[in-house]
């Protein structure tokens, strides 16, 4: 489903966010990205719907290259649900930012319209479809935010940070949501736990490389492992 070979990328500062990373995360698996704050976690999710392309290396996503051409495509496939909700929600009703990227993309608006109605409801959302998304809680717009792009129903989902706003019943709740879904899907999280409960497989990256890859409770259970790339074992572990 995904390649990345040798991708590097700097930003316009110089910051050497990525260092010739090769990764590759198969058709409907579940993989967790984690990392210390400047690991280039984000940086490199951000590559794999065309939002930053690569300076040197490929990224390649159902055989998909990414490139300027593409970028389109790559964005019907590829859903990325930001860290800050605030970043996704900017409609004046909730209902007009969840059929906003439908209707970017064109597609059916009667189907993407039940199945905007869909998500809304399994959310406990739909009652507020009205509303503007400034007066939902920091929970509620984080829900709001993922259905906003499942409502376009990418083959791959991406997640910057998903838990950052919920409380422990929202987020049991999310990782429940995730481990339902049929389609690939990538967490970028440092909520060790939710990877835990939502990954099969786990990248961890420092300092722009990847430093380790394997079965997700193999590596999170090691706590060498953990503490080399400064990270600390999930809570439950610690006990």
């Amino acid at each position: 489903m995904i390649t990345v070979e040798r991708l590097s990328f700097a930003y316009p500062d110089g910051t050497q966010a990525l260092r010739n990373i090769s990764l590759s995360i198969r058709n409907g698996e579940s993989a967790g990205i984690i990392g210390a704050n400047g690991a280039g976690k984000s940086t490199l999710v951000n590559h794999l719907n065309g939002w930053l392309r690569p300076q040197s290396g490929t990224v390649k996503v159902e055989g998909s290259r990414s490139t300027g051409k593409n970028q389109e495509n790559l964005r019907r496939m590829v859903g990325l649900v930001f860290q800050n909700p605030d970043d996704q929600l900017f409609m004046t009703r909730l209902f007009d930012d969840i059929m906003f990227g439908p209707g970017n993309l064109g597609l059916p608006r009667q189907e993407s319209e039940a199945e905007a109605e869909r998500l809304l409801r399994d959310f406990g959302l739909w009652e507020l479809r009205g509303k503007p998304p400034s007066k939902l809680s920091q929970g509620q717009k984080r829900f709001a935010a993922f259905a906003a792009v499942l409502v376009m129903r990418p083959c791959v989902l991406v997640m910057d940070e998903p838990t950052s706003d919920l409380d422990p019943r929202n987020r049991k709740k999310l990782a429940s949501l995730v481990n339902s879904l049929a389609s690939t899907r990538i967490t970028v999280s440092h909520d060790l736990d939710f990877i835990w409960d939502t990954c099969s497989r786990v990248f961890i990256m420092n300092s722009g490389r990847i430093s380790a890859q394997g079965e997700a409770r193999a590596l999170l259970s090691n706590r060498e492992l953990l503490e080399e790339n400064a990270l600390e074992l999930p809570l439950r572990l610690q006990r």
